[in-house]
């Protein structure tokens, strides 16, 4: 059994390597913020992830966090006291009545190979099933969940050894360049309005209410609009947000992460949480939009525009976004294994 020594916060794993230095502990508030940015920065050339994070970016996200304490759910790796990894874990519950117990984390490349991985992912495990276990009025399937990115080579063999199995995929979409965008139109009656604050939750809901179809999607998850108003690139003057009569039929919520761009010389717009509210689907709505998006954020002076999709989605949103030009750069791996509690 695990020893957690609250006096000084540290947690002894038995299956630890026999690595000088090497200790595990648990969350010490804001003071491993910037631990944890500089582990991110740090892992993100060797595994080929282009992001750019700060204390603040890092802040705002666990004062949102859901389903998750991070004084009880999170592991830090440290050798002679510097951090070098750590991990996270939390759980949801999906739409179809799956609960998935969620494992992330991060280990500078300097220390992969050695262990210390394998020993980080089992405790996030055991943990996940003391969460599981207090779940006593839940009969449906519980799976383990995490996942990898292709170049994350390591990473994916160690989710395999350890009994994972990709299930799932998603795609990073590149258009690479904003020419020869198509001049589509909404059907009539639908159109597009600029965003007001006050239209920021009906915006929201009509989203949350879009995305029920989608594989995988967990209400409780998806940010508040509090959050929304708390991201630096929150900048609804993009958004493309389509209406008939007082509702909201469709949205493409458009941002440029100016961060990203100058640290990797680009000028790229995102064009995301592309959706369409059932009623309203097959009609060239979600298509009309993203046309908008293109030239909106071309009006920026952006070069290229991305978004993210689930490569298995039944709305048959990849071929949508092949046919407007956008080309797959990267792809990640969804793995599971299933839950024994």
């Amino acid at each position: 059994m695990e020893k957690l020594l609250t006096q000084i916060n540290f947690i002894i794993l038995p299956d630890a390597p026999q690595i000088s230095g090497l200790s595990f502990r648990g969350f010490q508030g804001e003071s491993d913020y910037p631990k944890m940015v500089a582990v991110i920065t740090g892992c993100k050339d060797e595994d080929k992830i282009e992001r750019v994070d700060t204390v603040k970016d890092v802040a705002r996200t666990y004062k949102y966090l859901v389903n998750c304490d991070p004084y009880q759910d999170m592991l830090f790796a440290e050798i002679d006291g510097e951090v070098i990894g750590y991990q996270r874990v939390l759980w949801r519950e999906e739409v179809d009545g799956n609960r998935i117990y969620i494992t992330f984390g991060f280990l500078l490349p300097a220390w992969r190979n050695k262990g210390i991985g394998t020993v980080m992912l089992r405790h996030a495990e055991r943990r996940l099933q003391e969460i599981a276990a207090s779940h006593t009025d839940y009969d449906k399937p519980r799976y383990f969940e995490t996942q990898a990115l292709n170049s994350e080579v390591l990473r994916q063999a160690l989710y395999q050894k350890e009994g994972y199995k990709a299930i799932r995929y998603a795609f990073d979409m590149v258009r690479p360049d904003l020419e020869n965008i198509p001049d589509l139109s909404l059907p009539e009656g639908i159109e597009i309005r600029p965003v007001l604050p006050e239209h920021y939750q009906t915006i929201r809901d009509a989203s949350m209410e879009a995305f029920l179809d989608e594989w995988g999607f967990s209400p409780e998850l998806e940010p508040p609009v509090e959050e929304w108003l708390e991201n630096p690139n929150f900048d609804p003057s993009l958004w493309q947000v389509a209406w008939d009569g007082d509702r909201v039929v469709g949205m493409v919520l458009n941002f440029i992460d100016q961060r990203e761009n100058k640290e990797y010389k680009r000028k790229r717009g995102y064009t995301e949480n592309i959706c369409v509210r059932r009623p309203w689907r097959k009609r060239g709505i979600a298509k009309a939009l993203i046309a908008a998006s293109l030239r909106v954020i071309k009006e920026r002076d952006m070069e290229e525009a991305a978004l993210g999709v689930d490569a298995e989605n039944p709305s048959g949103a990849l071929q949508l976004y092949e046919s407007m030009g956008y080309r797959m750069i990267r792809r990640y791996s969804i793995y599971r294994k299933p839950l024994n509690n």
